[in-house]
């Protein structure tokens, strides 16, 4: 019993702490979004209304999801600094 607490301890919970990172990109793929097809304030107001969030099921994520999505929307847009090139996902 005590070895196994060990094993859960130094084994499974950083593996589980690992896979809880939210990957914008991902989600963005999940959602069929491209970064690039809008400009940064554009973004923001999707974010900033529930009808435009549930239009591109946005409203479907949790918060933390929703947060990962935005940065990774908004750092890609068509007016930042690193665009993605709307059509084009990053591999």
């Amino acid at each position: 019993m005590k070895y196994r607490s060990i094993f859960i301890i130094f084994f499974l919970l950083p593996v589980s702490l690992f896979s809880s990172d939210i990957n914008g990109e991902m989600l963005a793929k999940k959602l069929h979004l491209t970064a690039g097809t809008k400009a940064i304030l554009q973004w923001e107001r999707v974010f900033s209304s529930e009808r435009k969030m549930k239009r591109y099921k946005i409203d479907t994520l949790t918060p933390k999801e929703q947060e990962a999505l935005k940065s990774y929307l908004i750092d890609h847009a068509v007016d930042s600094d690193h665009p993605t090139i709307a059509g084009e996902m990053n591999s």
